[in-house]
This record gives structure tokens, C-alpha cells and sequence, in this order.
């Protein structure tokens, strides 16, 4: 797909035409549902049948306004945008579809299918991470790169690939919508993978809000860093610059950092990381995108 840096600032309606309208000429036509099979790059993996139902119940009505948009693979045809459109169909009993043939690359069906969904906020923040770190994995794109495709800033690519980065018991809350974005990312500011699922769990118990899990997860830090200090052979500094400094600095690579300082000026920085992915997270943040390009390699 063409670079084109202008598409930061379009809308998700726009993206989605102009990643249609890169295609070839499309056909119009109507095609068997026995010979329609769902997007293989589909980031969607729950479709509410009560939504559905609704849907169904539309069509009935008023019939199919939007025809689905369908690519030809061999003898079958695949689903590049109305899968729910879809499911309303098969649910009414229908023989035939109304489609739209469009020729499109592998990547430009998960960019589609990740537009549609994005524009009607279907997808769960899990699905659309997931969405994200497929297109870097399969296409080998940057955030920057994915951000264009489509149309968010590399912030919120950033920040939707880090919740990736908690125990599968927090990533199922958050599937489950126990958990908002809000409560992952103030969980991950611990430390280890035992404690984010100890405060996940607690939080769901307790429904606690974002602000209150944040509230719980600062106190947690703070007791931990109480008990490391108590620990014999262990020297905290007690300069409050360098405590900000560390503070400032977990706040931004959402991990432990210790700093230790020497009475000549010298010292290091230690950066906390819990797994590979953890790891490779922060020499993106420290080093670019492509240094953790290469060590992916």
C-alpha cells in the first residue's frame, strides 16, 4: 500500500474508501453463501448475536442496503468488509449474497477489516492490538507504519501493543470487559506478572475504577520499594532529585528503574524487564523500532 503521511489526519470513513478504492475496478454481482468464508485476517473474534439478531431483523425489513464486499480466493470468495452484514444473511436462510469483487492484498484485508471495525468501535482493546501487532508480524511494519494504515497516532498504537505485555488471566478480563485500557495500563506499572494479576483480580472483585486501581497500584509500588530499602546491603539513595528522576522515568517505560549514583558523579541505570517481549518493548522505546526490528530477526 502507498505511503502517504496525510492520512493521519483523515477520518476512518476516508481510510476505508481509500484502502477499497486502491483496488482494482470492483465487480458487482451476487455469489452463493455456501461459497462465502469469513476473513481470515478478521481482528473481530466475538460477534454478539443479539447484535446480530437486530441486524437480521433489518434486512428483513428493509432488505440488504450495503452490498458485502467479498475477494475471490480459487473457487470460494472471502470476506473483506461486512461479516456481520454476513451473518445477518446466512441467519435470514438467503441462497445468494449481493457482493462487490475487489482485488486486494493480504495486507490490505487486515487493514480493511481493522478500518471497518475501528470506524464502528466493534473491536474490544485486546482485538485491537492484536490487529496491530499482526500487521507488524506478517507485514513487518513499524508503529509509525500501522499508525497511517490506519489513521491513529503512533501514541495509541504504542499504548494498545503494551497491554499485550500483561498475564493471560488479565489479558481474559480485559477480553471479557472486566477490565477497561484504563485499569491494564495502571496494572502494568508493576512490577511482575504475579502481582498485575494479584491487583487484576482485586479490581474486578471490588470494581474498583481507574483511578482507584492506580490509587491501589502507587501504594502497592511504594510498599515494595519500603521493603526493598529494609533489605540488608541494599543503599537507596536519599537525593530527592534522583528519586524524581526515577519516578518520571517508570512513569514513561512503565517498568522499574533504579538509578545508582557514585560520589564522583558516575553511576548507572538499571531498567526492570520481565520477558522477551518486555525486553524488546523497551529497546523500542530506548533504541527505534528498527534496532527491535533486527533483534526480532
Amino acid at each position: 500500500m502507498p505511503r502517504n503521511d496525510r492520512r493521519l489526519g483523515k477520518g476512518l470513513a476516508a481510510l476505508l474508501d481509500e484502502n477499497l478504492q486502491a483496488t482494482s475496478e470492483a465487480q458487482d454481482t451476487r455469489i452463493p453463501v455456501d461459497a462465502v468464508r469469513p476473513n481470515p485476517f478478521q481482528p473481530r473474534r466475538e460477534f454478539g448475536p443479539e447484535g446480530i439478531g437486530e441486524l437480521a431483523d433489518s434486512i428483513r425489513q428493509n432488505g440488504l442496503l450495503q452490498p458485502i464486499v467479498l475477494r475471490a480466493v480459487g473457487d470460494a470468495y472471502e470476506i473483506v468488509a461486512g461479516e456481520r452484514r454476513f451473518r445477518a444473511i446466512q441467519s435470514l436462510g438467503w441462497t445468494s449474497v449481493p457482493a462487490v469483487l475487489r482485488t486486494l492484498t493480504d495486507q490490505q484485508m487486515l487493514v480493511v477489516a481493522l478500518v471497518e471495525n475501528l470506524q464502528r468501535e466493534d473491536l474490544s482493546v485486546l482485538e485491537e492490538a492484536r490487529g496491530y501487532r499482526q500487521l507488524m508480524d506478517e507485514f513487518g511494519l513499524t508503529q509509525e507504519q500501522v499508525g497511517r494504515h490506519v489513521g491513529r497516532d503512533r501514541s495509541t498504537i504504542a499504548n494498545a501493543l503494551r497491554l499485550l505485555a500483561l498475564p493471560a488471566p488479565v489479558l481474559d478480563m480485559l477480553a471479557n470487559g472486566e477490565l477497561s485500557a484504563g485499569h491494564g495500563r495502571a496494572i502494568l506499572m508493576l512490577s511482575d506478572a504475579e502481582a498485575r494479576t494479584r491487583m487484576a483480580r482485586e479490581a474486578v472483585r471490588q470494581s474498583w475504577s481507574v483511578r482507584e486501581t492506580e490509587r491501589r497500584v502507587r501504594a502497592a509500588r511504594k510498599g515494595a520499594e519500603q521493603r526493598t530499602r529494609r533489605r540488608p546491603g541494599r543503599r537507596e539513595t536519599a537525593d530527592p532529585v534522583v528519586r524524581r528522576a526515577e519516578r518520571g522515568l517508570e512513569r514513561g517505560f512503565g517498568t522499574q528503574v533504579r538509578i545508582r549514583t557514585r560520589a564522583d558523579g558516575a553511576g548507572e541505570v538499571v531498567v526492570r524487564f520481565h520477558d522477551t517481549e518486555d525486553f524488546l518493548r523497551l529497546v523500542e522505546l530506548m533504541g527505534g523500532e528498527e534496532l527491535a526490528a533486527e533483534l526480532k530477526e
